[in-house]
């Protein structure tokens, strides 16, 4: 791993971050948010919407790092789900709704059972996140205590266990082939960054020349967060399984918000110090990212553009093309005229035949001209219509 290629020093650090989704990627700009899916036909869809602007909290250093992280939680759910929906709309035929999810919108209706639905994973989410990676690893630690009382070495022992969950976990789930694409994508997220904060043209030429680590991406926060909660931890003692369970989940605020400050102060320095620091995240990095191809370069490019500041393209949902622009929708055919066949006779009595091709007002001509070379008898006779069924008349019926 060149460290040269990731901390570049000709680079110009950005403020815009993104996310690996379903089949493609989320681009977050200061002004405008970019979700871009490559679709089975191989075009592009993409759903642009107004950036939460921060507000006055998320100027104060620990905090904004707190409401970063509940806000990217919150936010990467819902990308998700939406990249999800729109996958399922191109594959009607492989996706059925459970009975769970379909007794739910009939009771509640669908914009509601979707939010539910999203603020349920969200709690989900959270509540194994806490499970595998803080309480396990404290309570496989505890059973250690018998052997010594340090309390440096028992935190040591359970940071390196939280540590060996999380990249086990990682490695396992970088084995299924939806996961390789996801990783592909987050490779294209990191190159498309790299190429745009040097300066260069946003191409997939140009992109496919850097690394897909990045020092500012999500996974390298992760890491950090388990480093600082070893330090943290340490200074809490060794109490009760339940008491340190509870301070666990107690200070993990604090532990975010830190990690936040030192993530965004490795993402704009390249010293020595940060380098060093940086290295367990990037060495995490190369599980989590995979090289990508011109298809997912494409969708990342084309949501970048649509992100950058002084773009003027309008908020909207549909296809775009590779600069992240909407496609003009196509137009509906219009049916051909019936145009109805000519009488089998009219050549015998006008002399003229009504062509199939004749506009109407030459069809209109012809008939008035057809009724001008009658005379005032054959027209009466043409009015009048033999009866079909002589014996019967009105009387009959009465």
């Amino acid at each position: 791993m060149d460290l040269k290629k990731i901390f570049l020093k000709e680079a110009c650090p950005t403020s815009i971050g993104g996310q690996a989704i379903m089949e493609g990627i989320m681009m977050r700009g200061p002004e405008k948010t970019a979700i871009a899916v490559r679709l089975p036909d191989g075009s592009i869809h993409m759903k642009t919407q107004p950036t939460p602007q921060p507000g006055r909290w998320s100027k104060v250093p620990v905090i904004r790092g707190v409401i970063s992280f509940v806000s990217s939680l919150v936010q990467g759910t819902k990308v998700l789900m939406y990249s999800a929906d729109v996958l399922e709309d191109s594959y009607p035929d492989e996706y059925e709704k459970g009975r769970f999810e379909t007794w739910i919108e009939d009771k509640l209706g669908k914009e509601r059972a979707w939010k539910i639905l999203m603020a349920f994973s969200v709690i989900i989410a959270l509540a194994l996140s806490i499970g595998i990676f803080m309480l396990l690893p404290t309570v496989i630690t505890g059973l250690l205590s018998k052997l010594t009382d340090s309390i440096i070495l028992l935190n040591l022992v359970e940071g390196i266990v939280r540590i060996a969950i999380f990249v086990i976990y990682i490695a396992l789930i970088a084995k299924m082939g939806d996961i390789k694409t996801v990783f592909r994508y987050h490779g294209a997220e990191h190159k498309t960054i790299h190429c745009f904060e040097n300066g260069l043209e946003l191409t997939p030429e140009n992109a496919k020349q850097f690394y897909t680590l990045h020092p500012r991406c999500g996974t390298s926060f992760l890491m950090f967060v388990m480093v600082i909660a070893v330090l943290a931890h340490a200074l809490m003692g060794w109490p009760n399984v339940w008491v340190r369970i509870l301070s666990r989940i107690l200070v993990l605020p604090l532990i975010a918000g830190l990690s936040y400050e030192l993530l965004k102060w490795a993402g704009r320095s390249d010293n020595i110090i940060v380098k060093v620091l940086s290295i367990p995240g990037l060495y995490l990095q190369k599980l989590t990212t995979e090289e990508p191809g011109r298809k997912q370069l494409e969708v990342a490019i084309a949501a970048m553009k649509a992100v950058l500041p002084g773009n003027d393209t309008p908020y909207f949902e549909g296809l775009c093309d590779p600069d992240g622009r909407p496609l003009p929708e196509p137009k509906p055919e219009s049916k051909p005229e019936y145009v109805p066949e000519p009488e089998a006779d009219t050549e015998a009595k006008t002399g003229a035949v009504l062509k199939p091709g004749m506009d109407t007002e030459q069809r209109r001509k012809q008939r008035m001209h057809r009724k001008l070379s009658q005379s005032p008898g054959q027209r009466n006779k043409q009015r009048q219509r033999p009866n079909p069924n002589p014996s019967w008349s009105p009387r009959h019926d009465l």
